[in-house]
Parts: structure tokens; C-alpha cells; sequence
């Protein structure tokens, strides 16, 4: 196993969607999620993890290390049941062991199967599991915590009319042939042969999501510098290889800022102890060094009075307000991974 991070990290990242539905709200016929207080959008935190695991499924095979658990049209109990047949040894062992209290015993059991899915599931490992529908794999808590994300202004949505230009309706009987479905087609009036739907939009949003990870919860997962890295390719990739036209144009945004501590006493267990606490509160990171405006020069040059593009807002980090400890490291392109 790879040596678990031994820093505490934050970090917000900028994403923008264009004539589409970043997240659909099922409570609310599927429309983009609104904050009906203030009309600023939402985007839920499984929606994020759920780009992250797909992203990561296409690039490491859905092979082990890098499996995923909560993958589409899966039975998560088959995944747990491979963690009680992989450690069936340890089972085996407490059996002969008659002298263990049973409490003990099946604790060290599942204790087993817990790291056996960690070390062998990326989403295990980095956003934490509940495993107890099957054979009893435990419960992890992910070192990885993503928040729902923001826009930075109140959007719009609309309800957008749609033709399908063809219907799926035809004889009423199950067994109905592939003639009888041709004739009952040649007797209906051509407009009939036409159905409507409607789609949920927002012209424009720009999001800001906010995300958080734990080295102290990374010791007990496992999670590696090599997942950090991944994390974070997956997170600047997340929409390349995820397209829908429900979702419109979705991109995000470079740089991601990324709050690395490190430290500041001089003695070295001080500084590592530091390093792994955090040498701040995360808002203070958040609220005080990110910046993002309205750019009113650019919304002017286009002649509109609210946000419509990426270049209508300014973002910067003002490095003068990291507190010391913190590091700011600007995620642009998988060339500044190596950076973390």
C-alpha cells in the first residue's frame, strides 16, 4: 500500500454550464437546483463525485486498486460479498480461536473486509462507504468531502418545448408483430406520428464548488499522494468525457486552487503535527484569498447588463492574505499535479 497523505488540504474549484441542466432536482420535475431564496443555483455533491468516479472508471479500467464500489447499474453486495470470500482466512482463524470473545472476533472480521475495500476500491478509499447491506464490510469515513456548490450569481431557468418527431405507441397487445406495428403506423394521421417533451435550462451559471481532505481520515483509508493526483485529474476532467445534451456545455474552469498546509514550527514533529491539523480555518481560505467579480468591462464590450460567459468574471487569488503554514498551489493542467 502506498503511504497515506500527511497534509491537510482545501480546496475550490470554478465550473460553468452553458444552455444546459448541471444538476436536475427530481423533487422539482428534474429543473436546476435553486436556492428559492435567493435564486442562486445549486449543484449537489453527488452529482460532483459522480463525474469524479466515472472520470476515474475510464481512466484506470475499473481495475483494482482503482476500482469503483458505486458504480451505474451495479449491486453493491457483490463488491462486499468479494471482501468476505478475499478474507475468509481471517474468519477461519477466529473459528479455531475459541478463546476470543465473539464481539472481538467479528470485528476483526469486518475490519479485514473494510480494508480489503479500501485497498482495493478508489471511491472507497477516498470518499468512504456504508457496507453493511451484504455480508458486513463495516462502514468507512472518506478522508475526500465535497460540499454542493454555488453560483456566483442568481440564474434563470427555463422550460424549453421540444418536437420528437416520431411516437412509440402502436397495437395494444404484447405479442404485436413487426407488420402489425408497420400497419398500425400507415393509419395515423401524420400529426399524430409526433410527440412533444419539454427541457429543463439555464442560459448561463457559474458554480463554485469547495471541497476538503482529512490525513487524519487518510491514514485509515489509505489514500495515497498518487490518489490526491488522481483526484484532481479527475476533478479538471470531470465533464470532458461525461457529455449529455441535458447538460448543455459543461467546463471547468482552471486554475483550482488547492490549500496545501505545511506548517510552520521550526521543530520537525511540531511542523508535522501542524501539517496534518491545519494551521487554519477553511473559510478563512475560502473568503479571504479567492476572488470573483463581476468583469463589467467584458459584460459591457458585449453589451449585456448580467453575466453570459466565462470572460464576463475576473477571478484571482490574492497570495498576500495566506496565512502562514499554507501553501496555494494552482492547478492548470495534469503538468501541475506534481506540484501537490
Amino acid at each position: 500500500m502506498n503511504q497515506p497523505i500527511e497534509n491537510r488540504y482545501e480546496f475550490l474549484y470554478l465550473f460553468d454550464c452553458e444552455n444546459g441542466n448541471p444538476n436536475g432536482d427530481p423533487d422539482a420535475g428534474n429543473a436546476p437546483r435553486i436556492d428559492y431564496q435567493d435564486m442562486h443555483g445549486l449543484v449537489s455533491d453527488v452529482m460532483v463525485k459522480r463525474r469524479i468516479r466515472n472520470y476515474v472508471q475510464s481512466a484506470a479500467g475499473n481495475a483494482m486498486p482503482n476500482a469503483i464500489f458505486i458504480e451505474h447499474a451495479s449491486n453493491l453486495n457483490e463488491a462486499i460479498a468479494r471482501s468476505a470470500e478475499a478474507t475468509q482466512e481471517v474468519k477461519n482463524a477466529q473459528k479455531k480461536d475459541s478463546k476470543e470473545k465473539s464481539s472481538d472476533a467479528n470485528k476483526r472480521i469486518v475490519g479485514a473486509r473494510s480494508k480489503w475495500m479500501c485497498g482495493n476500491f478508489y471511491d472507497v478509499r477516498t470518499f468512504g462507504a456504508v457496507m453493511s447491506t451484504g455480508p458486513n464490510a463495516g462502514q468507512v469515513r472518506g478522508p475526500v468531502q465535497i460540499a454542493f456548490s454555488r453560483s456566483v450569481d442568481p440564474i434563470v431557468t427555463m422550460d424549453v418545448a421540444i418536437t420528437r418527431m416520431a411516437v412509440a405507441g402502436g397495437p395494444t397487445k404484447a405479442s404485436a408483430t413487426a407488420e402489425e406495428y408497420a400497419q398500425w403506423t400507415e393509419s395515423q394521421d401524420e400529426d399524430k406520428l409526433r410527440t412533444m417533451g419539454r427541457k429543463s435550462i439555464i442560459p448561463y451559471g457559474l458554480y463554485v464548488g469547495k471541497g476538503f481532505i482529512s490525513a487524519n481520515l487518510a491514514e485509515k483509508t489509505g489514500f495515497s499522494k498518487e490518489d490526491l493526483k488522481l483526484l484532481f485529474e479527475a476533478v479538471l476532467n470531470m465533464f470532458e468525457h461525461d457529455r449529455s445534451s441535458s447538460k448543455g456545455v459543461m467546463t471547468v474552469r482552471a486554475p483550482i486552487f488547492v490549500f496545501k498546509h505545511v506548517g510552520t514550527g521550526s521543530d520537525d514533529q511540531q511542523r508535522k503535527r501542524q501539517a496534518k491539523m491545519g494551521c487554519c480555518p477553511a473559510q478563512t481560505l475560502f473568503e479571504e484569498v479567492v476572488d470573483i467579480e463581476q468583469n463589467a468591462e467584458g459584460m459591457s464590450k458585449d453589451g449585456v447588463n448580467v453575466p453570459r460567459k466565462w470572460s464576463h468574471y475576473s477571478v484571482a487569488a490574492d497570495e498576500s492574505k495566506i496565512p502562514t503554514g499554507v501553501e496555494l498551489i494552482q492547478i492548470r493542467s495534469v503538468a501541475d499535479l506534481e506540484k501537490l
